[in-house]
């Protein structure tokens, strides 16, 4: 994740057009159906950490399961969204706070919807069986982190992958996988933590087109990186703030 976004801003585009979450919070002035979607992508893509929280909470796998689907339907059919503060601004912040509500009353129901319920966010089967990438939060983070704090590192390693895939999709589609491949894993370094030299000589390109694609790359995944994040924030002026605390976030997780 790149923590420097405050101050390359300059080179990035500035347009914050309509995001999910500036969506969401309109969803009083007539824009409910289209708000609703907004949401509903927004759980699709944050299921993990709202799935890590309740897990760290103490909660069996299968239960976990049955109370992240059940939050789901809680959220999008109990006019969660006319209760959407604004002040609160960030996504991550309103939906943590919704989260732990929602366990408080879930612990006093007699009775809740089984695994799936009626609405299906997500493949627990996938989930299970999904490959670790780089990005995966470590074991002894999830064993000795505070539920919140795994919650934010969660949030943080989605926004990263995320942004990180879509970059992988472009690079697929213009016929570079390769170089995705090759340059991803040095998109943060400090310029003292690579040696182009070595690595041109690996890649079997010159030093000079490796510091091109490496610099175009980079900047392209700032840009992905502002634009996922843009989707959870209602000022753009909070992109670089929620940015910076979420590396900060990543980084002493993973560290």
């Amino acid at each position: 994740m790149d923590g420097k976004n405050g101050h390359d801003g300059a080179s990035e585009p500035r347009e914050f057009v309509t995001t999910r979450w500036s969506l969401i919070l309109s969803a009083a002035t007539g824009e409910e159906q289209k708000a609703r979607g907004a949401l509903a992508e927004l759980c699709r893509t944050y299921w993990r950490p709202i799935f890590s929280f309740v897990r760290a909470r103490g909660y069996s796998v299968e239960d976990a399961q049955d109370l992240t689907q059940d939050f789901f339907v809680t959220i999008l059919r109990n006019n969660w969204l006319q209760h959407a503060d604004r002040n609160r601004g960030r996504f991550r912040s309103l939906l943590l706070r919704s989260l732990q509500n929602f366990l408080i009353n879930a612990a006093e129901k007699t009775s809740a919807r089984k695994r799936g319920g009626d609405v299906d966010f997500v493949s627990w089967d996938d989930w299970m069986r999904e490959t670790r990438s780089q990005l995966s939060l470590p074991i002894n983070a999830l064993e000795s982190l505070p539920p919140e704090r795994i919650f934010d590192l969660s949030w943080a390693t989605t926004v990263v992958e995320h942004a990180l895939q879509r970059l992988r999709e472009e690079c697929e589609s213009k016929g570079k996988l390769w170089l995705f491949q090759a340059l991803s894993s040095h998109l943060t370094d400090e310029r003292d933590e690579l040696s182009y030299s070595d690595l041109s000589a690996d890649l079997g390109i010159a030093e000079t087109v490796l510091k091109k694609q490496l610099h175009n790359m980079r900047r392209r995944y700032r840009s992905l990186l502002r634009a996922e994040v843009s989707q959870t924030v209602e000022n753009p002026d909070d992109v670089d703030d929620e940015i910076r605390y979420l590396c900060a976030t990543l980084a002493i997780g993973t560290g």
